[in-house]
Formats: structure tokens, C-alpha cells, sequence
């Protein structure tokens, strides 16, 4: 991968600066790059709220977020200082009195690059860019980061990308999935396209299927009103999900370069099947956690959860079988699911292959084996095949893991996902950041199985709150006799 050019310095704008993304996922990641040296000296952070917080009461706040992070621990005194020397308040109310434009504009230094992160709900994104063009705060170097969900169907969607593009050009836009950042994600493309044994099994003929997993231990907290209006399909699988599918799924680009990546990840999208009508009934199950146990805790079910209507419909689990409609995944089953209020936290993609075509072991088990890239909790690449167990008198066989943990291969730390998405926003690299048209491309198909879901009035089905889930998802993958991948696995 090409290396990255060293730390510009910068004046990182964050609106909705002093708000939870900011405190739980921002301020501790950019602590940690200015810990590893990866931010120039001069480079500052500027939180932007109608909180009207001195620059003293930002850095109190700022202490507490990086101190109580769980990849900080124990901050180190002068970086910490340090750090906490780069953040300023500036108070402005998008919309209202115009004079705090008139203060960021004066914080800002011309010799610097300018990013401006939106950490704030998609649908004022388009009047922060205004008010930042209004005050002529954009420049060429200026780049826009946007957090998602970004819409909620694929009309809005459109009307937020058209207001951000009227003051910033798509080379200039970011629109951030944290999933993207995470270590084991960019692995799989070098795991892919570095390793010459793997790309001839690549394809429909050596694999049987493939499941992305995301799932949860926690519930929505206190979210729920946002998350009412969301729901899994489209907090998760619409993009998170669907990413990964489509790093899985891709062709080999001509080189690791942003739009040679992009590229390919759009025509996956493009190839997807539609899923609409009956086929959404059969393809697709629908769930909703009750009360139950997570982890010796027994816990609310989400239509207790306070901050929302008691009769809702949203689903807190989704999951689906897709299919990709080209040569190299015919008839493949891509089998996605998501949920909150697990048995277990973990994100992984686990390749099936096939069974060998003939055993010459009878009565033996025999199978293709697994290979799993786990993104959380432990990463790493877990490949399963098959050994004769020790032993003499009858052959047996058993399934015996190879295993890639990056913790004990590698002595250095791994980033989190947004240590590595700022840092290559800080260095203009917008690889791993999606572009305008996959955002659409992926709500293109996602919003016929929502619409669907209405039409056909397929209520959530309920499931216990630290189960695996629905029985529906078991009966949705075991129809062609398959089964989870966890149902192998030792709980």
C-alpha cells in the first residue's frame, strides 16, 4: 500500500464538538495519533457547539473523554498537555445569530488546511456548508467529513449529497464508515490481492457461501428516539454490512488507489440482486429484542426502553440473504445479519467453501473448511480445514484451526478505526471513505426491502435479549441445510 505523506499542519473544525461521537470516539482517537507523532505540531482542534463552553471547559471535558477511553488507559502527562493545548471552543448557532461565523472565521489560520467534521444529524449538514461558504471559510484545501446515516432512504440522501456538493467538491467530501478503519477490514483486501493461493478459490466454484455478521451485547441506550426512526436496516446493514460485502466481493482493482477501490465496490453494489415483494418475505427475517439475560444482567426489551413510542415497529435485528449477480458469484448466497442485545459482541466475515468433491475417507466428517476475518473483538484470520486426530485403529478426522492473531503477531499497537479514518483524512486520503455514488447505490437497494416490509406489514419477530436471535434467521439460512457459523463454535 502506498505510504501516506507525512502530517500537514491543520485547523480540524468539529461541529457537534462537544457532543458523544466527539467525546467517546474523536477527541480520545486524535489524542492517540498526537501520542504516536502522526499530527504536525501545529496542528489544532477546534470544537464548534451552542454550548457556549469556555476553551477551559472544553479541555475538562476533553480530559475526561481520553482519560476514561479503553485504548488510552494511562494518559502520559506531556502529550496530554499537549494535546489539551490544541482544542478551542467557538460557540455558533447554525442558523441563528451570525456573529459566531464571524469568530470561527478569525480562529482560523490561512497557512493551514481546513477540515470540517460533521459530527452532527445529516439533515443540517447542508446549512453548516452554506454558513461556511457564506463566510468564505472554504478554500481549496478545505476538506468536509460526514458521519452517517447519511439519509434515511435514497431521496434524502440525495437532497443531503446535492447541498454539500454545492460548496464542496467530491474530491473534497468524506463520507466516514468506522468499519472501513478497522484493521482486519484492510487486511482482507491485502489478504485478497497479496497472497496468489487464495484469489483461484475466489470465486463460485470453490466457495459455498459467505456470512457478515455485526452483532451487539448492548441495547440502544439512549438512543431510541433516533433509533426508532433508523432501525437496524438502516443503521447497519445499509451501510456498515453492506461494505463489507462489497470489500469481500470485489474485483481486483488495477492498483490501491481511491477510485480504482471505489470502483470496484460500486459494481458489486450495481450486481446485487433486487430484493422485492414475496422475495423479501422469504429472503429477509425481521427482529426486535424482550426482556432477557446479557451476560448474568437481565435487561429491558426495546419496546421498554424510555425514549419512544411503546408500539414501535422498528426491527433491532435484520437478516437477509443476498446474491451478486455476475460470473464470479453466481448463485453464491451472501447470507448478512445484525443485531443488539446479542449473546456475544463480534463482527466477523466467515467464507464457506466447499466439500471436497470426493472423500476417500468413508464415514468420515468431511468439509471445505472456513476461513474468518474477525474485525472485533480479537482481530485476526482464522482459517479451519480438516486433520486425522492422533490416534491409532480408525481414521478421524476433526477440524483444526490455523489462526492469525494480530495481537501476538504483531508487537505494535493496532489503531482504532478512527485513529486510522482521521489520519488519513488529515492527510487527504479518502480510500477507505465512500463515495457519493455507492451511498446511493446502496440505499437503491435497501429501500425496496423497507417499502416491502411495510407493504407486506412483516412485523418483527421477538427475541430474548442475549439469545442469538430470531428463530426466523435459523430457518432463513437453514432451508438449504446450512447453519451459523457460531452454532460450531463453542459458546
Amino acid at each position: 500500500m502506498p505510504q501516506q505523506s507525512a502530517p500537514r499542519p491543520t485547523d480540524l473544525v468539529v461541529f457537534g464538538g462537544t457532543g458523544d461521537l466527539s467525546m467517546r470516539k474523536l477527541l480520545p482517537s486524535l489524542y492517540l495519533l498526537d501520542r504516536d507523532g502522526h499530527l504536525d505540531p501545529r496542528t489544532r482542534v477546534i470544537a464548534v457547539s451552542r454550548d457556549g463552553l469556555t476553551d477551559a471547559d472544553l479541555r475538562g471535558k476533553a480530559e475526561a473523554a481520553v482519560q476514561g477511553h479503553h485504548a488510552v488507559r494511562v494518559p502520559e502527562p506531556g502529550v496530554l498537555r499537549r494535546f489539551l493545548d490544541r482544542l478551542s471552543h467557538i460557540t455558533v448557532d447554525v442558523g441563528g445569530d451570525p456573529a459566531g461565523w464571524a469568530d470561527l472565521a478569525a480562529a482560523l489560520d490561512p497557512g493551514r488546511d481546513r477540515v470540517f467534521y460533521l459530527a452532527v444529524p445529516p439533515m443540517i449538514s447542508g446549512a453548516i456548508c452554506r454558513g461556511l461558504a457564506d463566510a468564505g471559510l472554504v478554500t481549496p484545501d478545505s476538506r468536509v467529513v460526514m458521519e452517517k446515516p447519511l439519509g434515511r432512504d435514497l431521496a434524502s440522501a440525495r437532497a443531503v449529497n446535492a447541498e454539500v456538493g454545492e460548496i464542496f467538491t467530491e474530491e473534497q467530501t468524506y463520507r466516514i464508515d468506522h468499519y472501513l478503519g478497522k484493521e482486519t477490514v484492510q487486511n482482507l483486501l491485502v489478504l485478497r490481492f497479496a497472497n496468489v493461493f487464495l484469489e483461484p478459490l475466489w470465486n463460485s466454484r470453490w466457495i459455498d457461501h459467505v456470512q457478515i455478521t455485526a452483532a451487539e451485547t448492548v441495547g440502544v441506550g439512549g438512543r431510541k428516539g433516533y433509533y426508532d426512526t433508523a432501525g437496524a436496516m438502516r443503521d447497519m446493514v445499509q451501510n456498515h454490512l453492506l461494505q463489507l460485502l462489497c470489500l469481500t466481493a470485489m474485483e481486483p482493482p488495477a492498483s490501491y488507489d481511491r477510485e480504482a477501490v471505489r470502483d470496484e465496490k460500486l459494481k458489486v453494489l450495481q450486481a446485487l440482486k433486487p430484493l422485492t415483494g414475496e422475495h423479501v418475505r422469504e429472503d429477509t427475517v425481521r427482529g426486535r429484542y424482550g426482556r432477557g439475560d446479557v451476560q448474568g444482567t437481565e435487561v429491558l426489551g426495546y419496546l421498554e426502553e424510555p425514549g419512544g413510542p411503546a408500539d414501535s415497529t422498528t426491527e433491532t435485528y435484520v437478516a437477509l440473504r443476498a446474491e451478486i449477480a455476475n460470473w464470479r458469484w453466481a448463485g453464491v448466497p451472501f447470507y448478512l445479519r445484525t443485531g443488539k442485545r446479542m449473546d456475544r459482541a463480534r463482527s466477523e466475515i466467515v467464507v464457506r467453501f466447499r466439500d471436497v468433491p470426493h472423500t476417500i475417507f468413508p464415514g468420515a466428517a468431511t468439509g471445505g473448511g472456513s476461513l474468518v476475518i474477525r474485525l472485533q473483538p480479537d482481530e485476526g484470520i482464522h482459517l479451519t480445514m480438516l486433520a486425522k486426530a492422533p490416534g491409532a485403529g480408525a481414521l478421524r478426522l476433526r477440524p483444526v484451526p490455523l489462526e492469525l492473531s494480530f495481537a501476538d503477531t504483531f508487537s505494535t499497537r493496532s489503531p482504532e478505526a478512527y485513529e486510522r479514518l482521521l489520519m488519513d483524512v488529515l492527510a487527504g486520503d479518502s480510500t477507505l471513505f465512500m463515495r457519493r455514488d455507492e451511498v446511493e447505490a446502496a440505499w437503491r437497494w435497501t429501500d425496496p426491502v423497507i417499502a416491502a416490509w411495510a407493504d407486506l406489514d412483516l412485523v418483527p419477530e421477538t427475541y430474548p435479549a442475549g439469545s442469538a436471535g430470531p428463530a426466523g434467521a435459523d430457518r432463513l439460512i437453514g432451508r438449504t441445510g446450512r447453519t451459523w457459523y457460531e452454532e460450531e463454535q463453542p459458546r
